[in-house]
């Protein structure tokens, strides 16, 4: 078995542009300090501006006061005030400006400001007021059918959403390319699964190319950002790469829609791409935190350092969110101390979001007892848990073996206003399965108020892998092949039970129905970064002189480890050939050549950081742990599951993954 490695060139400089001190402008400051709440003698022109500035400055008060004895405002202060009231969640203020338009002659006709009213109330999220405007609208242009729209398919109303839109066409309202881009967003929130939002997307993809839409950034934009929550990362490349015209935006939702859906190495490289297109498309805050999150997911931690000087230099520390993702980044690329630091700097500003992000980083680095210190330490400082909160926290509980402590926290999330969903209960069958209380897993299953998703199945098959229990992980694949049939992992998974069992039949049995169903097993990937360069492992069966050349390293290795007493464990090799055959695919898996990558691209003493996409194989840690005691190199593994640092021939994991 052999791997292929890609290299990514490393992020390039970063603009940024000097801050420039501005002194305020004095006389502004002082006109506004001196005004009462109604200007005697004032001309009307004079207290139209003057509204004006105040709704510019937050003084809504004195903007209000001005209103009421204000004649004949113009269509400029009443968008003023509109636009003040959703900026200051100032419900009253709308209402109060609604009640004075439909009695003004002059303005309660105009579509201009019936748009302004309807964007008031969705930012407010008053959607009944909302709908009320657009029904008593006299005159409905295209402006005002788009914010009713657009007001719909934010507050996640998706079958009015689209009702208002085929209004629109019954009607003959001619629609452009943002009728189609809150469409877009009202056929995801109209739909309950996958399956018919896709369908619906890529309906109305179709009729916006039909209408000539099709490319339009606005629209091509949001396509990809659909597309992207839908899982569909093919389509959304399309859009992208057919797009005659990039803006930031368009940018930032490829390199989103790839951090999400767990391609981060190709994250990174659409985003030095980017970079090297156009000196003046400057990252922001969003563009960051994606960037940030698929840094975490391939441990390129000397790229998250240039981003997080990139961060300082640019004021985003002042943001949480981007506080957050730096965190996160840190603790996912094994550096919980500086994880911790940045979490303390935030200070009071942490939210729920700060609190998850530590939590899970304990977790993942298996300082399960920290992480349920961190949990009190946010209940003592009156910060609601919610549904990650806990899946976070039983998730640490399950890395360290912590049963009795995950049960108690699982039966307490009520008394927090949290019902258990699917992936709590997935936590809870995973921690009593690597405990090796399999009874209780089965038994809790059998307990669900709701239906087992894939995901508590798979913990309940992981756990049988781990312990050789054969009939429950039958159990387990019966629901798993329904729920799941083209997941190949399931087959693979039940079929290393088989084979640790010495049931070579099932074992064939199972490698028929792969083929039977052209269903392909997830090759293992191993990235490492050297010197700010990404690089990719894949396990394939071909060879190249650098593949043979990595093998030949950790050949060495295994030699001098057998003499040592070790034995290679080939369980995990289902192929029925020779035991030496066994070895030497062994010798091919991503992690092994990553790690021997590493040994010869990174100096003395460094370390060794790895991550990989499935579970580490028993094999890998064993060889692993040797090399670093071998080497006296410190080398951090991200798999799946959870991080294992390797020392002087331990792991932090203590076996126990």
């Amino acid at each position: 078995m052999s791997t292929s490695a890609s290299p990514h060139t490393s992020i390039l400089h970063l603009p940024h542009r000097p801050f420039v001190f501005r002194r305020p402008r004095l006389s502004r400051l002082r006109c506004f300090a001196s005004l009462a709440p109604a200007s005697s003698g004032a001309s009307p022109a004079n207290d139209d501006h003057l509204i004006q500035m105040l709704c510019a400055h937050g003084r809504l008060a004195q903007a209000t006061a001005l209103l009421q004895g204000l004649p004949a405002p113009t269509q400029r202060t009443y968008e003023s005030l509109l636009l003040a009231a959703a900026r200051a969640r100032d419900t009253a203020l709308a209402a109060a400006v609604h009640r004075r338009l439909e009695a003004d002659p002059v303005f309660r006709s105009d579509p201009f400001l019936s748009t302004r009213l309807i964007e008031a109330y969705a930012a407010l999220s008053a959607l009944p007021a909302a709908r009320q405007v657009f029904d008593e609208a006299p005159v409905k242009n295209i402006f005002v059918w788009n914010a009713m729209l657009k007001a719909l398919a934010l507050a996640d109303h998706g079958e009015e959403a689209l009702t208002c839109l085929a209004d629109m066409g019954r009607l003959g309202v001619p629609v452009d390319s943002y009728s189609y881009a809150h469409g877009l967003k009202a056929c995801i929130a109209a739909s309950a699964s996958h399956l018919p939002a896709s369908a619906r997307v890529r309906e109305m993809h179709a009729h916006a190319i039909r209408r000539g839409y099709g490319l339009h950034t606005h629209v091509a934009t949001t396509l990809i950002d659909c597309y992207a929550k839908l899982g569909i990362v093919s389509y959304a490349e399309r859009v992208f790469t057919s797009m005659p015209d990039r803006n930031l935006v368009s940018w930032s939702a490829m390199i989103g829609c790839y951090a999400k859906n767990e391609r981060p190495g190709d994250a990174i490289q659409i985003f030095q791409e980017m970079m090297a297109s156009d000196a003046d498309l400057v990252p922001n805050s969003i563009t960051i935190v994606s960037v940030l999150h698929a840094c975490a997911g391939v441990n390129a931690l000397g790229q998250g350092k240039v981003l997080h000087a990139y961060i300082l230099r640019r004021g985003f520390d002042l943001l949480v969110s981007v506080l957050n993702a730096l965190m996160a980044m840190y603790m996912k690329c094994g550096c919980l101390e500086t994880g911790r630091y940045i979490f303390n700097w935030i200070g009071r500003r942490r939210n729920v979001v700060s609190w998850n992000s530590l939590i899970s980083g304990y977790g993942m680095h298996g300082f399960g007892r920290e992480s349920l210190q961190v949990f009190e330490e946010m209940i003592e400082e009156g910060i609601s848990p919610n549904i990650i909160t806990f899946v976070s926290v039983l998730g640490a509980c399950s890395h360290v073996g912590l049963v009795e402590q995950g049960k108690k926290l699982f039966e307490s999330m009520v008394e927090y206003n949290v019902t258990p969903r699917a992936e709590h209960y997935a936590c809870m069958v995973d921690l009593l399965g690597r405990a090796g209380r399999l009874d209780e897993a089965v038994e809790l299953i059998q307990s669900m108020r709701i239906q087992p998703s894939p995901q508590v199945w798979g913990s309940l098959l992981g756990a049988c892998r781990i312990h050789g229990h054969v009939e429950y992980a039958e159990m387990a694949c019966s629901h798993l092949f329904d729920l799941e049939p083209r997941n190949a992992g399931n087959y693979v998974l039940l079929a290393d039970i088989y084979a640790r069992a010495k049931l070579q039949n099932q074992v064939d049995v199972l490698k028929e129905l792969l083929e039977e169903h052209a269903l392909e097993k997830v090759p293992g990937c191993s990235w490492i970064e050297v010197k700010k360069k990404l690089y990719s492992f894949v396990s394939v069966d071909n060879k190249n002189p650098q593949v043979e050349e990595l093998q030949a390293l950790i050949g060495e290795f295994v030699t001098q480890m057998k003499n040592e007493g070790y034995v290679p464990d080939t369980r995990s090799v289902l192929y029925d050939i020779e035991e030496e055959e066994k070895e030497r695919i062994l010798l091919g898996h991503s992690e092994k050549l990553a790690v021997a990558f590493g040994l010869i691209k990174t100096g003395s003493g460094e370390a060794i950081r790895i991550t990989k996409n499935l579970r580490l194989c028993e094999d890998c840690h064993s060889v692993t742990k040797f090399i670093s005691k071998f080497t006296d190199r410190e080398i951090v593994v991200r798999d799946v599951n959870r991080f294992h640092h390797f020392r002087n021939g331990v792991c932090s994991c203590r076996d126990y993954w």
